[in-house]
């Protein structure tokens, strides 16, 4: 994408960002920095091991994400046709695990 079609995507998700927030369902988006900017760490028999890129070698690349409340898949589905990003590369939707003992949403 060029800057100029990054900004009018970007412009285009708060909007979509105010419109899920006006109906309940936005919790959070935010884009990512380009894999050229990642540091990834592992962790093996108690050392760290920390390393300049992507943890691994791909042509598709994470470009942000919209965390949302979806009553079901196919409710998801239709939020993720409005998503600007979905015209120029793949939405893909996954359920988040509730784990016990995290801090509360605020």
């Amino acid at each position: 994408m060029s800057n100029t079609e990054r900004e009018h995507c970007y412009e285009e998700s708060a909007q979509l960002a105010q419109d899920l927030h006006t109906q309940g369902q936005f919790l959070a988006t935010a884009p990512l920095h380009p894999v050229a900017t990642a540091t990834s760490v592992q962790v093996r028999d108690g050392k760290s091991l920390v390393t300049d890129g992507p943890f691994a070698e791909t042509r598709e690349q994470l470009g942000g994400f919209f965390l949302v409340n979806a009553q079901d898949l196919d409710e998801a589905i239709a939020i993720a046709t409005r998503i600007p990003g979905a015209k120029v590369g793949t939405v893909e939707i996954r359920p988040v695990i509730e784990v016990a003992g995290l801090p509360a949403q605020p």
